[in-house]
């Protein structure tokens, strides 16, 4: 039997939870959106609530939908060759970091427009850390496994490490998107400064909403990580070949 062969006959179950994967994640960005859009006012950029209002879109769409979803490439079992399945996989990173550096603009041009304090915050701590460790495994995974000149042994080495890094990625990403919803309702349905809204500890309708996209992000990160460990969905075929350089399977 054939890697290829091999590769299709993946459980139900392998397809149930990447149906399901894909449906959060899609709720997870339709509910920041609304959350933000809806009870937040909608969008700007102009230094005001509305342009911080991208931040939660952009850092939920880029760190846990599109980074899940790229290392979810991995296991679907698609019939393109491993050289489209890395370009692909690298692209939607790329994607990915293109737009939570937007949503940390959004934030630090609110922030500098109405003096607050810049990375005060264990969310603002973990957030930045994440991307920062974002960025550089993208650009230690592109020099060693696209660029030619990467030798084998230095690949044979990093292979573990990247995978367990861009696991640990995905981790920081759900606990810092938990931990900014959390925070920015504590600091906004605070029933002070002449607010209408009621404060977080009287549950008004908008803290259920954005507790339920917290929980969503949560979900979907457990389904993600449910596929990824699993390693009877490992594809054999991007397996036997992660010794070779990118750029030589495209040939």
């Amino acid at each position: 039997m054939t890697a290829t062969e091999n590769k299709m006959l993946l459980p139900v179950s392998f397809y149930a939870l990447y149906i399901l994967s894909m449906c959060l994640g899609f709720l997870c960005v339709v509910f920041v959106c609304l959350w933000s859009g809806t009870w937040r006012g909608g969008f700007a950029w102009d230094g005001s609530f509305l342009q911080f209002n991208w931040h939660p879109v952009l850092m939920v769409t880029s760190l846990v939908v599109l980074y899940g979803n790229a290392v979810l490439l991995y296991r679907v079992p698609f019939t393109w060759s491993r050289w489209w399945c890395k370009v692909a996989h690298a692209g939607l990173l790329l994607v990915a970091i293109m737009l939570s550096l937007v949503g940390l603009s959004a934030a630090f041009d609110f922030h500098s427009a109405n003096n607050i304090p810049h990375l005060y915050s264990l969310h603002s701590w973990t957030g930045i850390s994440t991307v920062t460790l974002f960025i550089f495994q993208w650009c230690v995974g592109l020099g060693a496994f696209l660029l030619p000149w990467s030798p084998m042994t230095f690949r044979a080495f990093l292979k573990p490490i990247h995978a367990w890094m861009g696991m640990a990625i995905f981790v920081l990403s759900l606990i810092s998107s938990l931990s900014g919803i959390n925070q920015k309702l504590l600091l906004t349905l605070n029933g002070r400064n002449g607010s209408n809204t009621e404060p977080y500890t009287a549950l008004p309708t908008e803290a259920v909403f954005a507790n339920s996209l917290g929980v969503l992000v949560l979900i979907f990160g457990f389904v993600v990580l449910k596929i990824i460990l699993n390693q009877e969905w490992k594809n054999p075929e991007f397996e036997q070949e992660s010794n070779r350089p990118l750029l030589a399977d495209a040939r």
